[in-house]
């Protein structure tokens, strides 16, 4: 019988980016409830399963409840004081033996913005460190730099109330229905009986309740996203008006895409020529039209390309800066946005370009820093960082709320690679797998027991606040790093000077991003409380905020203030099914699950729902293995195997793909996926991975279909080799 809580808090969901609004019940100090809050815009009263059972998080068996440090093999629980110590002491060694860039964070997209801020000021100005990512590299970098070289500025353009307001609805690689379940009740509330059109490789959820979809082949949308320009162009459908008022390099654009004529596009796609032009009509047929993507279009080699060819077609066609239209990413966990803001990762906070010497000075006046210590550049992304270690040239590590050892690429090498580090450091409210492997264990505080603001999908910035005190001998990740810093001479008396709670950072990033895109000037917490959060930019002359960017008093962030219509191409996977490994693997999440469960695995509701991995397969593989539903069989790719995955036979995937939920560290995905990053973003191209399926009956697995990809084969190795290389600063600047 549940306890009826004595009070009830005002929060914000720390699980995925949707922000929806809630309330925390509180019986005798301890977190007992969650319901939603019914005032707020983004959920209005309704929770998914993990939002309504948030609270049993808190005091999960999973929790590390005291800094930990391993001394004979093992990791026993420490003092803060020596945990802080050995670390420090470490650190200051390595960086005068190696240098201050031998020292590599990566942190996460679960912090609350004032963390975000805090950390990366101390990483990037006090250890001094230019190697410094987060993990949401692995699932929105390809849209931060998708509108960046399309629009000049990171920042998804729409609200949600576009979902209400839209005529066609185009949902490209997202499975909402599972991924953001919420986002359905703004659907559900469009009067204008509106085209929902689910282009995906997979018949989802979402494709179940789409009007047309759209039965892509993996990896093609970008072929297809030019293709449908290519039409709009041929058949005078722009609008020409918009194009030369707001856009810069149509007459390049328009001559790049004689290569994608409808016919080939088809031919790359499998969608049939009338189906093109059936779907590029949609961009002019309606008056509002909106395109919302999640990580089938980022997780991909080309997929900061793929987010500006979605770009070209709404600018091609107007369909931007109005009720109801725009290109709209999805962001995957409920910070990624903060992190993007003021995490120092992609930008300088306030979104700031690395290299821009004006932007520079501007920071440095403001946070009252030297200018010399302020990075001119960006350092190592994710993927890099690990290269780095494996080369030799990153000795120390310091991870913040994530867990590569579930969630990253190729497992083993991963593996063998952190293990050549002089010292990890894994800072965490929950013994994940990668703190299992760690040298210090910094125990956080989570969400329910610390303040600040998440950022969401739409620009919201929403109130988180704290219900209970921290469990055990755990700290905030804002006191963490504070408290850190003063083990460094002279650090914490610059950064942080008479800094003594998140409103601090708070007070401090208003002014950082005051005139910037994403402007928080006229927020405070209570205003975010009373408003259910608010979308930036919000200033003196937006008090309550603003729905959507590129309005027509919203200029484009680029020196001109036009967009850019982007000249990308189409290349064919860099690891195409072959008589060893002839199925393609897809992976992705579910709703019951939370990344790398180290929140979800120790919520019974939840993990009864899910509690291990399967492999969901066409009937006419399963025929072919011999095998059913409910039996279990293996995966192996050219870098590894999992072994003994439950089978589910359905229709939702199409012959020769499989999909496998990502989460599971006991049928670990990832030590089956490629190394293959996007070259301007750095996020992993997981969703496409050539496998073989093995059972009882078939060990071998399947036979190769040739077939299948003739007329892609020829076009692999210079195709693909011809993206590979990508000048940095050409990256970073953009």
């Amino acid at each position: 019988m549940k306890k009826k809580p004595d009070k009830w808090v005002f929060s914000t969901c720390g699980y995925c980016g949707v922000g929806c609004g809630l309330y925390i019940g509180v019986k005798d100090g301890k977190a007992v409830y969650t319901k939603g809050n019914p005032a707020h815009d983004v959920n209005m009263g309704t929770l998914c399963p993990k939002g309504l059972s948030e609270h049993q998080l808190i005091n999960s068996k999973e929790r590390v409840t005291a800094p930990l440090i391993r001394k004979e093999g093992v990791l026993s629980e420490s003092t803060w004081d020596k945990s802080f110590s050995k670390v420090a002491d470490e650190f200051k060694r390595i960086a005068n033996k190696h240098g201050k860039q031998a020292i590599g964070v990566l942190s996460t997209g679960q912090l609350l913005t004032e963390e975000f801020y805090t950390l990366g000021k101390f990483v990037q100005l006090g250890l001094g460190t230019t190697n410094f990512d987060g993990n949401t590299t692995l699932c929105m970098a390809s849209a931060v730099m998708g509108y960046k070289q399309s629009l000049g500025s990171d920042g998804p353009v729409g609200a949600y109330e576009d979902f209400q307001k839209a005529n066609t609805i185009f949902l490209v690689g997202a499975n909402i229905s599972d991924n953001h379940p919420i986002l359905k009740l703004h659907l559900a509330k469009n009067k204008n009986n509106p085209k929902i059109i689910v282009i995906d490789p997979r018949s989802s959820k979402t494709a179940q309740m789409a009007t047309t979809f759209v039965p892509i082949k993996a990896r093609t949308d970008l072929a297809l996203f030019n293709g449908l320009a290519y039409i709009v162009i041929e058949q005078g459908w722009e609008d020409l008006g918009y194009i030369k008022a707001n856009t810069n390099g149509y007459k390049e654009l328009k001559k790049h895409l004689q290569g994608y004529s409808p016919q080939e596009v088809a031919n790359i796609t499998g969608i049939d020529v009338k189906t093109l032009y059936e779907l590029a009509r949609e961009f002019v047929a309606q008056d509002a039209v909106l395109t919302a993507w999640t990580m089938g279009v980022n997780q991909s080699f080309m997929g900061t390309d793929t987010v500006s060819a979605i770009i070209n077609l709404h600018l091609l066609t107007g369909q931007i800066g109005k009720e109801g239209a725009g290109p709209f990413s999805i962001t995957g966990q409920c910070n990624a946005m903060g992190t993007r803001e003021f995490g120092f990762t992609s930008s300088l906070p306030g979104y700031r370009n690395f290299g821009d010497a004006g932007a520079l000075k501007e920071y440095a006046r403001i946070a009252k820093v030297p200018e010399d210590i302020v990075p001119t550049e960006r350092g190592y992304k994710y993927a890099e960082i690990i290269d780095a270690i494996d080369r030799g040239e990153i000795k120390a590590l310091w991870i913040v709320a994530t867990n590569p050892l579930v969630s990253f690429v190729n497992q083993d090498k991963l593996r063998k690679t952190l293990a050549k580090l002089d010292i990890l450091v894994v800072q965490d409210a929950f013994m994940s797998d990668t703190a299992e492997i760690a040298d210090v264990v910094f125990s956080a505080a989570t969400w329910g027991e610390k303040e600040g603001v998440y950022t969401n999908s739409e620009r919201r910035c929403n109130r988180a606040n704290k219900a209970v005190e921290p469990l055990g001998n755990t700290k905030s990740d804002f006191d963490i790093v504070l408290e850190f810093s003063k083990y460094f001479d002279g650090v914490s008396e610059l950064l942080y000077p008479e800094w003594e709670k998140p409103l601090d950072a708070f007070n401090e990033m208003k002014e950082i991003s005051r005139g910037q895109l994403c402007d928080y000037s006229g927020m405070t917490y209570e205003l975010l409380e009373e408003k259910g959060g608010i979308q930036w930019p919000c200033n003196e002359e937006r008090p309550l905020g603003t729905k959507r960017l590129y309005s027509p008093d919203i200029a484009f962030r680029t020196k001109d203030e036009k967009a850019k219509l982007i000249c990308a191409d189409w290349f064919p996977m860099a690891e195409p099914v072959s008589a060893s490994f002839p199925v393609l693997l897809n992976t992705g999440r579910t709703v019951e699950q939370w990344h790398t469960r180290t929140k979800t695995r120790s919520i019974d509701i939840l993990n009864d729902l899910a509690p291990e991995s399967w492999i969901d397969i066409n009937p006419i593989d399963a025929t072919a293995l011999k095998v059913k539903s409910g039996d279990r069989m293996s995966i192996s790719s050219a870098r590894g195997r999992v072994e003994d995955v439950v089978v589910r036979v359905t229709q939702a995937v199409r012959e020769g793909n499989i999909f496998v939920p990502f989460h599971y560290n006991t049928q670990l995905v990832n030590t089956l996926t490629s190394e293959s990053f996007c070259p301007k973003s750095g996020e992993p191209n997981y969703k496409q991975t050539a496998i073989q399926l093995h059972s009882r009956e078939v060990p071998d697995g399947l036979v190769f279909k040739e077939t299948e990809i003739s007329g892609e084969i020829e076009h692999i190795k210079t195709a693909y080799e011809g993206i590979k290389f990508v000048e940095k600063e050409k990256v970073v600047n953009i």
